[in-house]
């Protein structure tokens, strides 16, 4: 079966580049609209569909474009902002008004260009890496006067315009896409912007992209949504979220992280740092140990330290216990210097995820059912079976009917998969 499984790029966040809102932001490891339509479109109407690890918001977007209730949650605040844009509803009045307040804006970040030098900019590592000086400076001046617009902007304006600001903030970057995670042009990849000389023809094509992006942001967002949507901050461990409650849902559909030591951080890093959500380095470690399977910065260090709960503490259950501890040995054995801090890793993931398939059990009404989006793992030759812990541990909490089917072939080393693990409740 295996050998027949094909990439399916467009089961993959490929999908989602022309998918109208979906497409607003690019996070490579997001799962791709095509695949949670397809689940989408087998619910009925009145249907609620819950997605405890949000992201960028395809799973509520999706539900609300179906003419479904999505709900979700996450810890990370800036993907809890997006979500909420995505699958906001807009006025068309205020479309027309933050249309007619585009061309000035520009007009006035063209004029901030020549003081851009003295313009504030986030404290982002290297920034010099991320842009050449004339794109960096063309930032600044457009942050600097959505600062200046904001309060003559109408209910929504800021917030589409800030979509758009951060696809422009990407696409004038050197983050290259041709690698599972984002990574750096060579050509470009090093360098001090500051020891450039401003090319002001440039920083104009950087306005010209802003200008360009939220077009299209503003276009996509005047399509309605015949369903409606909440993206809530909630840890998925529990399910709980801060404010208010998720109503019992009909189906969970959701792609957690996969246990590859990816921390979505890495990616939302120049989002976060331009929107004011992060200020200082240590402050993505802090954010990132809230995640389940975030390892960034600080977050390392605290993985490394970790100790499964004690006697009292309600493990994970044979035979995931036994598998997993099986696993970890090999993972320590043979990963040298990192192989106890992978190991820790991969057992904090494991039991992170039956404290949240114990919530998710409560949040699922009778007859309901639940589809995980995961992906297998290596590390140092050995595997990490998850889509076969995830449908152990599903049936351990109640759900029944559990199956697990290839979705696809993934494309960074032959012997991983996307499978999805799915179940229902009596």
């Amino acid at each position: 079966m295996r050998s027949d499984t094909r990439q399916n790029a467009h089961l993959t966040y490929r999908a989602n580049a022309g998918a109208g809102r979906h497409g607003w932001l690019r996070l490579t490891p997001a799962y791709s609209v095509s695949l949670v339509r397809r689940y989408a479109a087998e619910m009925p109407p009145g249907s609620v569909v819950t997605d405890p690890f949000s992201g960028t918001g395809t799973t509520p977007l999706a539900a609300a474009e179906h003419g479904l209730t999505g709900q979700s949650l996450d810890v990370n605040p800036f993907l809890i902002w997006l979500g909420k844009m995505k699958t906001a509803a807009y006025e068309p009045d205020h479309l027309r008004e933050t249309r007619r307040a585009l061309a000035p804006l520009v007009h006035r970040a063209e004029e901030l260009l020549p003081e851009a030098g003295e313009l504030w900019q986030p404290e982002l590592h290297n920034i010099g890496r991320w842009w050449a000086r004339s794109a960096l400076d063309a930032l600044k001046a457009i942050r600097r006067a959505l600062d200046v617009a904001a309060g003559a902007l109408p209910p929504g304006g800021r917030d589409l315009l800030d979509v758009a600001f951060c696809r422009t903030l990407i696409a004038s970057s050197n983050a290259a896409f041709n690698h599972q995670s984002m990574s750096f042009k060579e050509e470009q990849a090093g360098g001090d912007s500051t020891l450039q000389v401003l090319d002001p023809d440039a920083a104009r094509a950087v306005l010209e992209t802003f200008r360009r992006e939220a077009g299209t942001t503003l276009a996509n967002a005047a399509t309605p949504l015949p369903g409606t949507a909440r993206v809530l901050y909630g840890d998925s461990r529990d399910m709980q979220p801060a404010a208010g409650r998720l109503t019992p849902c009909d189906l969970l559909l959701t792609s957690p992280p996969y246990v590859n030591r990816m921390s979505y951080i890495r990616e939302l890093r120049p989002y976060m740092y331009w929107m004011r959500h992060l200020r200082r380095a240590e402050d993505a470690g802090r954010l990132d140990w809230q995640a389940i399977g975030g390892t960034w910065g600080a977050a390392t260090s605290r993985v490394r330290a970790w100790r499964p709960p004690g006697p009292d503490a309600e493990g994970v259950p044979e035979p995931v216990a036994g598998e997993l501890a099986r696993t970890q040995a090999a993972i320590r054995r043979d990963g040298g210097r990192n192989g106890p801090l992978l190991a820790n890793y991969v057992g904090k993931y494991v039991h992170d995820m039956w404290g949240h398939f114990r919530a998710a059990y409560k949040n699922v009404r009778g007859g309901g059912r639940v589809v995980y989006v995961i992906g297998n793992s290596t590390f140092y030759g050995n595997q990490v079976p998850a889509q076969e812990w995830y449908a152990a541990l599903l049936r351990e909490v109640g759900f029944a009917g559990v199956e697990v089917e290839v979705i696809r072939k993934r494309n960074s080393n032959k012997a991983l998969f996307e499978y999805a693990v799915s179940g229902g409740r009596a």
